[in-house]
């Protein structure tokens, strides 16, 4: 179970990590490097950052490229939220996966059900 001070902690790191993506991968051009989720440990002393990543043929390389800048994304961060906290967690990156599972399962069940999980009604031809 997550307390609120975890709940409130999570929700600022994810905005701010947002804004950080946002403007590092405005320079790239054609990728888009979203926060899904942010799960932070009960001390405060790790934070778990679920990214989801477009287009997702570059998701591994890119993701590997933002562990390897994770001390410089830590400060940038620490910047941003030093009114609010004393300590910037330590941050770990995992890619979401949860849009391609959707996207496997809706396969899976076959072209008779729509995404809305309703049946799909063939049009009649007149």
């Amino acid at each position: 179970m997550e307390s609120k001070r975890q709940a409130k902690i999570a929700r600022l790191l994810q905005k701010e990590l947002s804004e950080i993506f946002r403007r590092q991968t405005a320079q790239l051009g054609g990728v888009i490097v979203s926060v899904s989720a942010v799960r932070v440990s009960p001390d405060l002393s790790i934070a778990k950052a679920y990214l989801s990543i477009f287009p997702p043929e570059k998701s591994q390389q890119i993701l590997e490229n933002i562990k390897k800048q994770s001390k410089t994304v830590r400060y940038e961060l620490a910047q941003a939220v030093k009114q609010v906290l004393r300590k910037c967690p330590d941050l770990q990156f995992f890619l979401d996966d949860s849009l391609d599972y959707i996207e496997n399962i809706d396969r899976l069940l076959g072209p008779g059900v729509g995404s809305a999980g309703k049946e799909e009604v063939p049009e009649k031809p007149e």
